[in-house]
């Protein structure tokens, strides 16, 4: 059974920022089991983008691949258990047991990785855990105290931000060690952001994929030890998004229910912000689909979120989580209101009198082709399967819900919100979500959500609310 260590030791003081690109990648670390220290990567001395030549490209692959894709197929034959009756039907193994579950017949449990599934699924969170130890300690270090007073963030606030970095590296070493001795190392990393509020935007939006992912494939782990593990780290995660929302003004809770996303998901909106990783990193097996560009994404700092230009200028980039630009003019932006309903500095909860988004909404669409290089030294490459667009999926609490893509141009069109419930008045769309363009509207549910990735074009992240 794994050992697992943790470090108590005191954040040391902010490290240099703007150093020179370092020449040679970072050594490899060894060893095993693996401790992740809260000093050990402060703020790492460079951010921005690889210079150097791939040495190998695409995703990592197994001796070989059996099938184009995953066939759909019936129900599970043995799903059939139905209790009209309220009591326990089947005899108890043990007085207060019931019969059934998993892992309950006193088996000592394994902290182990029992699959490739396993084993690909917890490195992509570690690729997680580490972007965002390396990213809440950088604004951290990056900005001064004055520019986090112009935010609305004080002393107490970034010593909230100080403590959730803190939780990575709990999180980066739990994770690495149901892993072993090949687990992924920290990497150096290329941020969009400019100022403290497109900081903390991009982390609700970091935190975002980086909870759907683990709800998406937690309950697909051939180990029920290490979904139980993971599933102590990834419910912290959700507390992190839920405040970094808070702290970019936005409600912090509007959705009835979280959704989970497939891991090719999740490292395509991650990868394209990891600029190199040491020599022998271990890859990746998951797809990185072409990027989805929204056009009108909803500023989260204007007052009126509807007039967001049409034309992408709003974003900072042009990276699939990139945050909102928030230099905008002072009586647009809605930091410098004083009104209720149109004030958004940070605060346990707004409402807003001019949602980001609402149904029928036109939302404007521009996606890239196959074939670009990204991700760690721009090694992985985009790829998709599917045919051409015609469809817009929108992820969003229990549904996938499909609204049909009008094609403008080369790689341009639009679509329109979906309306729709999921129960009582419980909108359909909301929150910071996943839409993407696909060739059908295949029915898909929670459960089987990678049934999906084949017919997938290009995926996106919309602020719906």
């Amino acid at each position: 059974m794994a050992t697992f260590l943790f470090l108590a030791a005191t954040l040391s003081g902010a490290g240099v920022f703007a150093s020179p690109v370092p020449t040679e990648a970072p050594a490899k670390q060894t060893g095993y089991p693996v401790i992740v220290g809260e000093n050990g990567y402060t703020s790492a001395p460079y951010h921005g983008p690889y210079r150097g030549t791939p040495t190998t490209t695409g995703a990592v692959k197994a001796p070989a691949t059996l099938a184009a894709s995953i066939e759909p197929k019936p129900p599970n034959p043995t799903a059939t258990y139905y209790n009209s009756q309220g009591v326990p039907l089947n005899p108890m193994p043990a007085p207060y047991v019931p019969a059934g579950g998993l892992g309950t017949n006193g088996t000592e449990p394994r902290y182990m990785v029992e699959s490739d599934w396993d084993f690909e699924s917890i490195a992509l969170g570690v690729y997680q855990e580490y972007i965002e130890l390396d990213l809440f300690h950088d604004g951290l270090a990056r900005f001064t105290d004055e520019e986090f007073q112009e935010a609305g963030l004080g002393p107490e606030a970034r010593s909230l931000i100080e403590f959730m970095a803190n939780q990575e590296t709990g999180h980066a070493t739990l994770l690495s060690n149901m892993l072993g001795e090949a687990a992924p190392k920290q990497c150096v990393y290329n941020y969009p952001y400019k100022t403290v509020r497109e900081w903390v935007d991009f982390m609700q939006r970091v935190t975002r994929y980086g909870e759907s992912g683990v709800w998406g494939f937690i309950s697909h782990l051939d180990s029920r030890e290490v979904a139980t593990l993971l599933s102590l780290s990834i419910s912290t995660e959700a507390r992190q998004q839920l405040i970094f929302r808070q702290m970019s003004g936005l409600t912090p809770i509007d959705v009835w229910f979280e959704n989970g996303w497939p891991q090719s998901w999740q490292w395509t909106m991650l990868a394209p912000y990891i600029s190199y990783c040491p020599e022998g990193t271990t890859r990746l097996a998951w797809q990185n689909f072409p990027t989805l560009q929204i056009l009108n994404n909803p500023n989260i700092n204007r007052v009126s979120p509807d007039d967001t230009p049409d034309d992408g200028s709003e974003t900072v980039g042009k990276r699939i989580t990139d945050p909102s630009v928030s230099d905008i003019s002072k009586d647009e932006n809605c930091l410098n209101q004083d009104a209720i309903g149109k004030n958004c500095a940070p605060a346990i909860a707004h409402n807003r009198s001019e949602p980001l988004s609402y149904p029928g909404k036109q939302v404007f669409l521009e996606w890239e082709v196959p074939g670009k290089s990204v991700g760690p030294n721009n090694s992985y490459i985009t790829t998709t399967t599917a045919g051409e667009p015609k469809f817009v999926a929108w992820s969003s609490q229990l549904n996938l819900t499909y609204s049909p893509l009008t094609v403008t141009g080369d790689n341009t069109g639009y679509t329109y919100q979906p309306e729709g419930y999921v129960y009582g008045d419980d909108g359909i769309i909301n929150g910071t979500m996943a839409i993407m363009l696909t060739d059908l509207d295949l029915f898909v549910t929670p459960f089987n959500l990678t049934m999906l990735n084949p017919h997938i074009v290009a995926l996106g992240l919309y602020m719906a609310g």
